[in-house]
């Protein structure tokens, strides 16, 4: 655990030394049936296999790869998250894993940089020119012990998707600012008709959203460096800002703000609602808001805002992240070509690429790269008041499943705030 917190930025050190939109941390991915692209070719084949939420760029990028090297053939295939935090691990341990495949920054998954390099199961990618463009606070989300094991394309943020029609047809005039005015714009929802926040609770990584929406506002605003502290075992889950947003998230359920059944609500199902506009809004992960654009009649219609989880407008924090990645197998049969295909994503034209179609921020920038208009709202916090999303800095792969697992039960009210915080708190501790 000591070499853990000595190898580790703080907070506060991570985000001063990131500047300007630099933020970092772990991205939620997508469920979806598995869906397969590419084909045989006579010269080298590639197999990847990815989450859902990685599609789009890598439909886009794969087309363009095959017009620079017509010999090399990608098939992709992209599974369920939890899926994949099984399968896919338990064929690098077998020394049969894809040659390329999703990897998340940080060490709070299964399938998280840390956890697989630390296996000796990535290869080391620091050899590439991108790699020496990664901004100094982004380095704990790709880097263990200096060397670069996973590719990722930029940051994206969590807070409300929203569907601006509805917001109009009920007299909303814009997005609120404090939890107050949110509690009271859910309200104005509910009265006019409309479900305020579509919540796919059956689909485990949805339950996360919202705690990791309000912690930093209940948690980091008030102590930046938490996550040492807890590491030092100086601070825990049960003693800490924790508490009160899961009493927030539980305030949302009681005052009938959500969908009726949210742990039998899927992921799809909450795109649905608000695409359509049976509600108005859900809590959600930047790198989806393709998503929602896709199902709903006009993609103008959808939108986002910081989620405020604090009464005092100054004391908003936001979570933002690195958004999930790739690396390539350690043991793969077709290593140099595996890593050439990420040394080419690398370049600032297919970083733009991949950034643009899942509405990220840039890891790094070029007078080319745009930053979708939904997350502009979010840039003033990302300097000094973001932070990565909590798993990011976990010790281990144990606490973000009990987490899930949490949600669901306190949403069924199976049990009581202080036993799920009991529970993550000795899941940190294994």
């Amino acid at each position: 655990m000591s070499e853990l917190r000595d190898a580790r930025l703080s907070r506060v050190q991570f985000f001063r030394m990131m500047g300007g939109l630099a933020v970092a941390a772990a991205a939620a991915a997508c469920s979806t049936k598995p869906e397969t692209t590419g084909s045989v070719s006579q010269g080298t084949q590639l197999r990847f296999v990815g989450v859902a939420d990685q599609k789009a760029p890598m439909d886009e990028l794969v087309a363009a790869y095959k017009q620079a090297r017509p010999g090399v053939t990608l098939a992709t295939s992209f599974a369920p998250t939890d899926q994949v935090q099984t399968s896919v691990r338990t064929q690098l341990g077998a020394g049969n894993a894809p040659d390329l495949h999703v990897v998340y920054p940080g060490s709070g998954s299964a399938m998280s940089m840390t956890q697989i390099a630390g296996a000796g199961l990535l290869a080391d990618l620091s050899d590439q020119a991108w790699t020496r463009t990664i901004p100094t606070g982004f380095k704990p989300a790709f880097q263990k012990d200096g060397k670069t094991y996973i590719y990722s394309a930029g940051s994206s943020v969590i807070g409300a998707i929203y569907n601006k029609k509805v917001f109009q047809e009920a007299g909303i005039d814009g997005p609120p600012t404090t939890w107050t005015e949110f509690l009271a714009l859910c309200d104005k929802l509910k009265k006019a008709g409309t479900t305020p926040i579509a919540l796919g609770a059956q689909t485990p990584w949805v339950t996360q959203l919202i705690t990791y929406a309000l912690v930093p506002s209940t948690v980091y605003a008030k102590d930046p460096a938490f996550d040492d502290k807890q590491a030092a075992g100086q601070a825990s889950f049960a003693q800490s800002g924790w508490r009160e947003a899961m009493d927030m998230y539980l305030e949302l359920q009681k005052r009938g703000f959500f969908n009726d059944k949210p742990n039998g609500t899927t992921f799809e199902q909450q795109i649905s609602m608000v695409a359509t506009g049976k509600a108005a809004m859900a809590v959600q992960v930047s790198a989806v808001l393709p998503d929602f654009r896709k199902a709903a009649s006009s993609p103008d219609d959808l939108s986002m805002f910081p989620l405020p989880g604090a009464d005092d407008a100054a004391q908003v924090w936001i979570p933002a992240g690195v958004v999930v990645g790739l690396g390539a197998g350690a043991k793969g049969k077709n290593l140099a070509e595996a890593k050439a295909f990420i040394d080419f994503l690398g370049k600032q034209e297919n970083i733009n690429r991949w950034a643009k179609a899942i509405a990220a921020i840039p890891l790094t920038q070029d007078a080319s790269s745009t930053i979708d208009p939904a997350v502009q709202s979010f840039l003033p916090f990302t300097k000094d008041k973001a932070v990565p999303f909590m798993d990011q800095r976990w010790p281990n792969a144990e606490v973000q499943p009990v987490h899930f697992a949490v949600i669901q039960d306190l949403l069924a009210g199976k049990i009581k705030v202080d036993e799920a915080l009991k529970k993550m708190d000795e899941a940190y501790a294994k």
